[in-house]
């Protein structure tokens, strides 16, 4: 070490001595360098340059101060760092340090990197310092940082064509949208320069054009006479500007021949929702090839089995769905989406993927208890069951779709319906009767639908001894009936449960939740767990489903129709499948034919339909004189394209803050809580508008175009609107949610309500809901220390898929005082202490109770303090409600005379209590009676008193002057500041 000192030489020697001690404790490696925790860099392929965010700088806590007043110290390597680590394999990359005592240090390439062979690189670094002493000893190692480095792209590689040459055939006289299509590929690694962003035909004067994906059409129709075949030279160009490296031969033959095929077919075809019906064909012809023609057949097919439950249908709730079809009463949902009043299918995993239809998914391991009570425990004959199911291959366990079975004991089965081996079994055990007679318990049907993974409908009328099942829609009767005796009588409560049925552990609590396959000792709660989707299980007692209720329930909001035209109805027969989602044509003569294939529409009803592709596909047999299959017609495939419909914004909007006196809370009526709903919906959508723009040079109007946003309200029901309790729920013992059940029967709508709200549910017009959500009022007949109350209101369509605002009202409590009580009891002298304790109280819930008598008289000290606190509560009381009429009045103002928005009832205007007043007077009448008796003894109390009065009367600004007169008795100040 070498110091220069300028001090005397004592001085210089303590320093120096410092110093030294210093650098010795500073030898000490204690600190690992430090650097960030993640690096991206970007470096262009065939340069080692790393260009890196943020730049590579370790830091080490151990590197010393340089410099200490006037000596220069010359330190030694600890705190420096000595280099860079990287780890991972074959890393083509290297970290240097740039300098040692700042620790910046760069990452280069080792060789020439190709974006073509690694577009990315991923490995971790690590620095390490230069430990301690000279040889370096101590050393330590940073933390593992990732380093992330994109290799940029150059344009080094050109278009080369997939194939080397290209051949293809058509026929003459016909000018097609695409003969064929070449393909070229480009080996850049980056998207701009290995996309082809053009082709061209290099060969001049030839019909033929090639757009920018590569597909060849000719220009004009072909003549085989004129050319037998052309031969063109195309070559292609990336998005680099560079051309293929070797142009492509196509060779296009002319045939005199033609293929018979259905012409005039667009492939995608474009359904915008609300549109109606759409014509699929409406320029199709059928090419015969001049081919003598005696009879068509074509059937087209829609596919939609992947849409919802196997087409596209209204997602409301199945209770919803059944009432809208008709079956209005008596349906009992037993998967019904979790909710509040309904809970028991909540943890069961759910299809979420098709716009909000509720589908339920169960693995073998899953299955739920039913709460008692939802489903009588006797189901009263006739009854129905009906279920949406998706199954697959079948196996030899059997699978409980649905199971009522004993709690405990016995085990038996008093109805269920499962799957077996592909058949769909209903159990049904009678119960106890006087005779003991064989009946019939068990019927079968053997189904191709219960095993092939596609959605079914299956609806089964009970009325025993008879059981008729519909799938979709369709009769079927069961191939077997087996034959039991009723069950014994018995005591015995029953579980009902869906995916499994319940079976009793011995010696086990049968009251636990558990739903596992298995419990300690092998023993299972559940047996015969089903394997596939379920939705809309219903069971609805009393009552059959008839056949129209069950067709309503089954059919597609969605699928192919056709209007005849007169002249041709009776020469082509139409037949179509139940759910329309495929027809069948069948003529004799070509030109009737084709106009029926150009009348053929897709339809969907829905007003928010399932966005998405629908496959068409049109088969095709013709038959010749000598009734046999004489030309081939290809299939014809295309798709329909169900576009995304525009989404509708509920808005809910009305008084969202108001205030009424406790006496209509408590009244019979009680408060109306959305006296001036609206609900509105609106979808956005953009239009192009022509915007005339005067140019400058010319002076000429110039039409341009321009996209707006235009806001349109529409109309649609709703299904579901919920009242929530902002805060504490409900106390029933004091207040409550009302509506008039009748206007809500008269709707059609159901009501549910809890301590948390309200639910009114069922599909309905927005229209009608404002009318029932008008009907909606609280009531609370214990107001006394009620300020307020605040509600949500949220309303929803098609089974949560839109949702509107959250409508939020706040309702606030006007207390009044009757001032003839308070003056009355001012002028009892012992109750002097108890008003003021009691007015403290009151005034938090802007009333005053009448007092109570009390024969305690207090210290002075007490009095003071009493009198001090009871005025801080009242201040501040009436700063707050001072500052609240103050906003309200602005925001009355800000809305230009819109009345509604704070709709105070001014038939109880507020009424502000100074409770200073009555102390005063209170207070006068008691010290001229303690004067009378014992004005000596009470000197210094009066002194007391009298001093906090006038410590109070200096805080109100002199407002309780002269109290004593006979024209300030009365106790009331009127609060007029805001009005």
């Amino acid at each position: 070490m070498r110091v220069r000192g300028v001090k005397p030489f004592a001085s210089a020697v303590g320093l120096l001595f410092g110093l030294l001690c210093a650098v010795e404790a500073a030898k000490v490696n204690k600190h690992k360098p430090w650097i960030e925790t993640t690096y991206h860099g970007i470096v262009t392929e065939n340069d080692d340059k790393v260009l890196l965010d943020p730049p590579l700088i370790a830091l080490d806590k151990d590197a010393p101060l340089r410099y200490a007043e006037s000596f220069e110290v010359t330190f030694t390597k600890e705190g420096e760092i000595c280099g860079f680590r990287i780890h991972g394999q074959n890393v083509p990359f290297e970290a240097v340090v740039l300098d040692k005592s700042t620790g910046e240090g760069v990452i280069r390439a080792k060789d020439k990197l190709d974006c073509e062979l690694q577009k990315e690189h991923t490995f971790t670094i690590q620095a390490y310092d230069c430990g301690e002493g000279p040889d370096g000893g101590n050393m330590k190692k940073s933390h593992k940082a990732t380093v992330h480095i994109q290799v940029n792209d150059m344009n080094e590689y050109s278009p080369v064509f997939k194939e080397k040459s290209y051949k293809a055939t058509v026929i003459e006289g016909k000018k097609y949208d695409s003969i064929l299509k070449v393909e070229a590929v480009d080996a850049d690694c980056s998207f701009q320069f290995s996309q082809i962003c053009s082709y061209e035909i290099v060969t001049p004067d030839v019909p033929f054009t090639v757009d920018k994906d590569g597909n060849i059409k000719n220009t004009e129709k072909l003549n085989y006479s004129k050319e037998h075949m052309y031969k063109l030279t195309v070559t292609a160009y990336d998005c680099g500007k560079n051309r293929a490296s070797e142009d492509v031969l196509v060779k296009i033959n002319i045939k005199p021949t033609c293929k018979p095929s259905w012409q005039g077919f667009n492939k995608r075809i474009e359904y915008e929702p609300g549109t109606g019906s759409l014509a699929l064909f409406p320029s199709m012809h059928l090419e015969t090839c001049e081919e003598p023609i005696t009879s068509i057949q074509a059937s087209i097919m829609l596919e939609t089995n992947h849409i919802g439950k196997g087409c596209d249908r209204d997602t409301y709730s199945e209770k919803s769905l059944h009432k809208l079809c008709g079956a209005s009463t008596g349906t009992v949902e037993l998967l019904p989406a979790p909710s509040n009043s309904a809970n028991w299918t909540v943890g069961l995993p759910t299809d979420n993927g098709h716009d909000s239809d509720q589908v339920f998914e169960f693995n073998g391991t899953q299955a739920i208890k039913v709460p008692e009570g939802v489903v009588s425990t006797t189901l009263k004959e006739p009854f129905t069951i009906s279920v949406w199911m998706r199954h697959g291959p079948g196996s030899r366990e059997k699978e409980t779709i649905l199971c009522n079975s004993d709690k405990t004991e016995m085990n038996r089965h008093h109805y269920s319906l499962y799957v077996h081996n592909c058949r769909l079994v209903l159990l049904l055990r009678q119960e106890p009767t006087e005779s003991e007679n064989y009946k019939p318990a068990e019927f079968h049907w053997k189904l191709d639908q219960v095993c092939d993974k596609e959605w079914h409908h299956y609806v089964l009328n009970i009325e025993f001894p008879a059981v008729t099942l519909f799938v979709d829609g369709a009769t079927f009767e069961p191939f077997l009936v087996t034959e039991d005796y009723p069950l014994h009588a018995s005591k015995i409560e029953t579980q009902l449960t869906i995916g499994a049925c319940w079976q009793d552990l011995s010696g086990h609590d049968n009251d636990t939740e558990t739903l596992s396959e298995t419990l300690t000792g092998g023993s299972a709660l559940m047996t015969q767990y089903f394997r596939g989707n379920l939705a809309g299980l219903m069971i609805r007692s009393g009552k059959l489903e008839n056949k129209k209720v069950i067709d309503c329930l089954y059919t597609c909001k969605e699928g192919l129709d056709v209007q005849l035209p007169e002249e041709v109805a009776s020469a082509v027969k139409v037949e179509f499948n139940p759910n329309q989602s495929s027809l069948t044509l069948e003529g004799d003569d070509i030109e009737s034919f084709e106009k029926v294939m150009q009348h053929i529409s897709y339809l969907n009803s829905r007003q928010f339909p399932t966005p998405g592709i629908r496959h068409l596909r049109v088969t095709t047999t013709v038959k010749c004189f000598n009734e046999e299959t004489c030309i081939s017609v290809p299939d014809s495939e295309g798709y329909v394209m169900v576009l995304q419909p525009e989404e509708p914004k509920i808005s809910l909007s009305g008084i969202d803050h108001f205030a009424r006196g406790a006496a209509e809370f408590e009244s019979t009526e009680g408060v109306t809580l959305f006296p001036e709903l609206r609900i509105v919906s609106t979808i956005t959508r953009e239009v192009e508008v022509e915007v005339e723009a005067e140019t400058e040079a010319e002076g000429e109007d110039d039409p341009t175009v321009q996209e707006t946003v235009v806001s349109e309200e529409i109309m649609h029901n709703l299904d579901t609107c919920e009242v929530t309790v902002v805060g504490d729920e409900l106390n029933g013992d004091h207040e409550s949610l009302e509506v008039d059940l009748a206007q809500i029967q008269q709707r059609a709508l159901e009501m549910s309500s809890s301590n948390v709200g309200m639910v009114i549910t069922g599909v309905n017009t927005m229209a009608n809901y404002e009318q029932v959500l008008h009907l909606i009022r609280y009531r609370n007949w214990h107001t006394e220390a009620l300020f307020d109350r605040k509600f949500k209101l949220v309303c929803s369509e098609l089974n949560g898929r839109y949702i509107s605002n959250e409508f939020k009202v706040e309702v606030n409590v006007i207390h009044t005082a009757n001032p003839m009580d308070h003056a009355n009891n001012a002028m009892v002298q012992p109750q002097f202490i108890n008003q003021v304790q009691h007015a403290s109280v009151d005034l938090s819930g802007h009333n005053l109770a009448n007092m109570h008598q009390s024969s305690v008289v207090p210290s002075a000290a007490t009095i003071v303090i009493v009198v001090c606190v009871s005025f801080l509560v009242f201040m501040i009381i009436l700063g707050v409600f001072r500052i609240r009429a103050a906003h309200q009045g602005t925001l009355r103002d800000q809305e230009n005379g819109k009345e509604n928005e704070m709709d105070w009832d001014d038939s109880a205007l507020t009424i502000t209590v100074n409770p200073m007043e009555t102390y005063e007077d209170q207070h006068s009448s008691e010290e001229e009676g303690d004067e009378e008796e014992e004005e000596s003894e009470d000197g210094e109390e009066e002194d007391d008193i009298t001093s906090a009065e006038s410590d109070s009367s200096e805080d109100e600004g002199g407002e309780q002057e002269d109290q004593q007169g006979s024209s300030r008795q009365q106790q009331l100040e009127w609060d007029d500041s805001t009005y």
